[in-house]
């Protein structure tokens, strides 16, 4: 199985979240209606965070800037071996996690 699968199987278990195809290729795991990300093949994932989250991340050398708006709160997370798969699934549980503690879905909207 690849990463791309692996990082499915792990990341659709999640509470509500939700596995489509992303309009740029790719699949885009969702929790309602905000986007947790998305992963492009077996080697790239990309995460939105608040700014706060993402610069802690890019300084903490977990991630890089968003490689198409590298001033953005967005991170680019390359996956380069069997090490960043289980990385790639920790970043996008921060992404669930921050996602659902600014705004819950209440059960009228799933």
């Amino acid at each position: 199985m690849g990463a791309q699968e692996r990082i499915r199987a792990a990341v659709s278990q999640w509470a509500g979240v939700t596995v489509q195809p992303h309009r740029f290729g790719g699949i885009e795991f969702r929790y309602g209606k905000r986007e947790l990300g998305h992963i492009h093949g077996d080697y790239l994932v990309d995460i939105p965070f608040p700014m706060w989250v993402r610069n802690k991340l890019v300084r903490a050398g977990r991630a890089q800037p968003y490689h198409i708006l590298p001033q953005s709160g967005w991170v680019s997370f390359s996956i380069k071996g069997e090490s960043d798969v289980q990385r790639a699934i920790e970043l996008l549980q921060q992404s669930f996690d921050v996602t659902r503690n600014r705004r819950p879905i209440s059960p009228a909207r799933r």
